[in-house]
């Protein structure tokens, strides 16, 4: 089906809405679930466009159990899956899906890695999230959001970041896989750590943006990301009331009353290269 005959279909009830969220928050539990049976017991890892980017049969076995509930309970919806490429679908949804956010972090032992799922919605010419769910399996704490209704952490309504102060910001960072981008990334954080309590590479983009919407960060940037990576955190974190914006083809969140400040450190020329506002 074209874009536009998918333009031209209804738009989601609050009933409708309300399943995609529940087919979520169990897609990403489901995945979660095949994540913690081979946590710390992983032997079976390749890479793919370089040496930081490793993907494991962890990584397929959360994608496989997440695409079965997706066409189970959505079988009409498109896929677009980190491991698995872009299914198109029949009706003006589709499922943004990263297996495991923070694949270096799980087959490190690390603890800072999740399961996101985000579901969009085809209108006014773009893909627009209206539900997301990232769910921490180790910690059991699964974050959700739909459009218009704020962020969650189970029952608990989220409010975002509580710091009103630039000098005293928590913030965090995502690198890029090219190495030598990386080295721009570090000169542009030494015009920031000075200015900011502290900063962070955690290693995971999805479950960074949930914790901005906690209030456990006051802001996250990355330049470099893939939809999958922020679609279902970008919404938690808006819907928790942080400021967020397209950075390069990554995402920039923030605390409202410290948004301007970031900004202005982290939106370069070569940052504002190849942005998609269109996609937001």
């Amino acid at each position: 089906m074209s874009l536009a005959e998918l333009e031209q279909q209804p738009l989601l009830t609050q009933q409708e809405l309300q399943h995609c969220l529940t087919v979520a928050q169990q897609a990403a539990r489901s995945g979660g679930d095949e994540l913690l049976r081979s946590f710390r017991a992983v032997t079976d890892v390749r890479y793919k466009q370089a040496h930081t980017d490793p993907v494991s049969g962890a990584d397929l076995a959360s994608e496989a159990a997440i695409t079965d509930w997706l066409r189970r309970h959505r079988p009409e919806d498109g896929v677009l899956a980190e491991e698995g490429g872009d299914e198109a679908g029949k009706s003006r949804l589709r499922w943004v899906v990263d297996p495991l956010d923070g694949t270096v972090n799980y087959l490190r032992g690390h603890t800072f890695w999740c399961v996101s799922v985000a579901c969009e919605q085809w209108r006014g010419g773009r893909w627009a999230p209206v539900v997301g769910a990232v769910f921490d399996p180790l910690h059991d704490e699964l974050f959700s959001a739909v459009e218009g209704q704020g962020a969650f952490l189970g029952e608990e309504r989220l409010n975002g970041p509580p710091t009103d102060a630039l000098d005293d910001a928590l913030i965090a960072t995502g690198y890029a896989y090219d190495v030598s981008h990386r080295r721009e990334q570090g000169a542009l954080l030494a015009g920031l750590v000075g200015g900011v309590a502290g900063v962070r590479m955690l290693g995971s983009t999805a479950l960074a943006l949930s914790w901005v919407a906690a209030g456990r960060l006051d802001a996250y940037f990355e330049d470099r990301a893939s939809r999958w990576d922020w679609a279902a955190g970008r919404l938690v974190a808006s819907e928790a009331g942080a400021r967020v914006r397209p950075l390069g083809t990554g995402v920039l969140a923030a605390a409202d009353v410290l948004f301007d400040g970031i900004e202005e450190h982290v939106v370069t020329e070569d940052t504002a290269k190849g942005q998609d506002n269109s996609s937001w």
